[in-house]
């Protein structure tokens, strides 16, 4: 493993329909693979939960942000954190007005999801417009709706 810098600003920006994923660094060790993304999202409903292959830690930097995990409802404020294991239902929501956090990804699948979903889904249409692509782009990377 060799080290990595990454200047603030920097990263592949994945423009989704909640938000800019900024692909910070993927962590290949012997101890095994970590993603690392900044998020900055703007206040917006509640997107239907949804099933990852990989699990999830969101660290909240700035805002407010409502995340729903397993049916169970967190209210987060900066500094706080919320742990989503793999095949758990989870969504958030930003509440009032935009946040930022990071993300850390098990694996380094996730990243692979963000670049195809930017580039298949337009991020500025309503995702009731694009479902077929959204279910494309899941079914591709085995994430799934949650109930579905």
């Amino acid at each position: 493993m060799s080290t990595t810098y990454v200047r603030p600003g920097e990263g592949r920006h994945y423009p989704m329909v909640d938000g800019d994923h900024i692909a910070k660094a993927t962590v290949h060790d012997i101890g095994g693979t970590f993603e690392l993304f900044e998020m900055v999202a703007p206040a917006r409903p509640m997107a239907p939960p949804h099933v990852s292959p990989w699990s999830g830690v969101l660290f909240l930097l700035e805002g407010r942000i409502t995340a729903l995990v397993d049916g169970t409802s967190y209210g987060v404020e900066p500094g706080g954190l919320v742990v989503a294991p793999a095949g758990t239902p989870v969504s958030f929501e930003v509440v009032g007005g935009p946040a930022r956090f990071l993300a850390v990804t098990s694996g380094d699948r996730a990243g692979q999801f963000f670049a195809d979903f930017a580039g298949s889904v337009p991020a500025d249409q309503p995702g009731e417009a694009s479902m077929e692509m959204i279910l494309s782009v899941t079914q591709r990377h085995g994430v799934r709706l949650a109930g579905g």
